[in-house]
């Protein structure tokens, strides 16, 4: 009898230990509390005249949650897709920014991506996007001029956060001005009617894969 029930106990037991040992010992920090560039994000810097509000979304993670490592350098660096909602009916452009304010270079946050001269009548950009839309134009980022998305490649450390706004503009910019991130942010000055964003986290995946 004493056998039989060691025996009975033993399944249960082992499947526990092979749940506990398939399991992550240490899970990422989260973000620290401050965020270090917050105060260039760009809706800090040029915010929407009134603080008209948009509604923006994303079909690959929730508001302040983990991004897909499919959306990130680490693999596949595939577009997540990007909708918004609540434009005013005066909107003649979007542009949408996407910025890491949990990291600085050259003393700004790291700027992933930019998209500007975004048709008033479009306001999703589908997941596994390559291409602008007719009409739109990839902005600068850190690699420079005319640069498509660039997912996060998040350090080891505390997760980082990345803000994807969407601006909408009562204007079309000057494509061949927008060679660089203070030239985009200018032209956008005194011309945000509504803007908004949505926050994922990235974090370090290991192990990591080469750049």
């Amino acid at each position: 009898m004493k056998r039989y029930r060691s025996a009975t106990l033993a399944t249960p037991v082992l499947a526990l230990m092979t749940v506990l040992s398939a399991a992550p010992l240490v899970a990422q920090a989260p973000p620290t509390e401050t965020e270090v560039g917050i105060a260039q994000l760009v809706l800090t810097m040029v915010p929407a005249n009134g603080g008209a509000k948009l509604t923006v979304s994303t079909p690959a993670f929730a508001n302040m949650s983990d991004i897909p490592f499919e959306n990130t350098q680490y693999k596949g660096n595939a577009f997540p897709g990007l909708a918004w909602a609540g434009a005013p009916r005066a909107a003649k452009s979007y542009v949408v920014i996407m910025q890491d304010t949990d990291a600085l270079r050259n003393g700004a946050p790291i700027l992933h991506w930019t998209m500007f001269n975004i048709p008033s009548t479009v306001t999703k950009l589908d997941a596994g996007m390559t291409a602008p839309p007719v009409g739109a134009t990839n902005g600068p980022n850190v690699r420079g001029a005319t640069s498509p998305y660039m997912g996060p490649r998040t350090p080891a450390g505390p997760k980082h956060r990345y803000h994807l706004q969407v601006f909408a503009l009562d204007k079309q910019l000057a494509a061949d001005a927008i060679t660089t991130f203070e030239a985009l942010t200018g032209a956008m000055k005194d011309h945000v009617l509504a803007s908004g964003q949505v926050v994922g986290l990235g974090q370090f995946m290991t192990p990591a894969p080469p750049e």
